[in-house]
This record gives C-alpha cells, structure tokens and sequence, in this order.
C-alpha cells in the first residue's frame, strides 16, 4: 500500500494507561489463578531461555556456562514487563531477535539505548514503515539461527539422555511458537529419560522443580 504521508503523530495511550482491574483476582481467585500461573511460567522461562541463549552466543558466560547476572537481568524484565503491562502495551521483555544486534557487534547497553532511540523515530515514521513487510526480517532471523545453532557442538552426541532432550527442544520451539513450550516439554522429557535410566542422582533440584511446574501448567492448559 502506498503510504499517506512520511510522518504522523502517534496516538495517545489514553485508552489504555491504567486500566487495569487491580481486586479483580482477589474476588475471582479461582478464575485468575491458572491465568496467572500460565503467564508466569511463560514469561519467566521464556525470558531465563532468552538471556542464556544471547548471553552464550555473546560469550557473556563464565567458565561453568552460567550468565552472570542473572538475577539482575531478570529483575530488569520482570519490571519492563510490569510497566507495559500498566501502559497497556504488548509484553516489554527480552527477545531472541536481539541476537540480530550481538551478531552486528553490539553486547553493551549501548546497544540497546540505540535500539530505544530508533524506536521512538519509528512512531513519528509510521507511515513510510508500515509498508515494509513483516518477512522482510526471515532472512535475518534465519542466519541468526544459523550462528546459535552453533553451540549444538557443546552437546555430548555419545549419551542420548542429553541429546534427544536437547534436538526434541529444537523441534518444538518453532512447531509451537514459543521458546517455552520448547524448553518445558525438553526438560519435562529429559527428567523422565534420566529417571527410567535410573540416574536421578545426576538431574540438578532445579530441574526435578522446573519440570513439576510444567507439568502444572499443562495439565492447566
């Protein structure tokens, strides 16, 4: 479509900054609770798997694989997703498609307070962007999982407990859309595998705990 004009003004958030219903889970806990359960299980995994998977491909790690930080990175998330959710917008969390930025060069803030500045150029030219199609970005996002696609040679292919797991979880994640769904049903497997092996000594606490919460959330959906 041939765009109006160059430049517009961008509409207020009026309709949508705090409206929220703040009692309503108090008085409708049963209804409200295995939404909010699902939207934190979503947004937390779907978050811890973002951050490992930029900060490794970054070389963010320490020696163990661990991201430092952690905690902070997800505080970070946890009050960006608060805020958008009091200005009425779409989740303001971390997204994979940052790794098309760690793959230019960028693993600083810098970075992202560019990124943020071009965001609020792009609401003045709205026009001239809507006619850019949304594929326009495949090409970008199909190298930039050719690049994480990488770290698979961190895999130990001799034990399969760790490798079926791990491909099944690369499987799922475009087959569902979503990183979580992909992360929940490897580690929910993984555990089961490591179980009939007999090697439940080997799987970490956190693990026995993450796959007990999908199994939560499932059995919710």
């Amino acid at each position: 479509a041939v765009p109006q004009g160059i430049v517009s003004v961008p509409a207020g958030i009026g309709e949508t900054f705090l409206k929220l219903e703040i009692l309503y889970p108090f008085h409708h806990l049963t209804a409200a609770l295995p939404v909010i359960l699902t939207l934190l299980i979503l947004d937390l995994f779907d978050s811890i798997g973002t951050l490992v998977g930029l900060s490794r491909r970054a070389k963010l790690v320490d020696e163990n694989g661990n991201m430092p930080n952690m905690g902070k990175a997800l505080t970070a998330d946890s009050i960006a997703t608060m805020g958008g959710a009091l200005l009425g917008t779409s989740t303001t969390t971390s997204y994979i498609e940052s790794a098309v930025g760690i793959e230019s060069g960028g693993k600083t803030g810098l970075t992202a307070i560019v990124c943020g500045i071009c965001f609020l150029l792009a609401l003045i030219f709205t026009p001239i962007l809507t006619i850019v199609p949304a594929v326009a970005t495949a090409p970008a996002l199909v190298m930039v999982g050719v690049f994480m696609s990488q770290g698979l040679k961190e895999l130990n292919f001799d034990d399969l407990s760790e490798v079926a797991p791990a491909f099944l979880t690369m499987i799922m994640i475009p087959l569902t859309f979503s990183i979580t769904e992909g992360i929940g049903i490897g580690l929910v497997v993984y555990v089961a595998v490591m179980l009939l092996l007999n090697r439940f000594k080997e799987i970490p606490l956190f693990s026995y705990l993450v796959a007990v919460l999908f199994l939560v959330y499932y059995a919710l959906k």
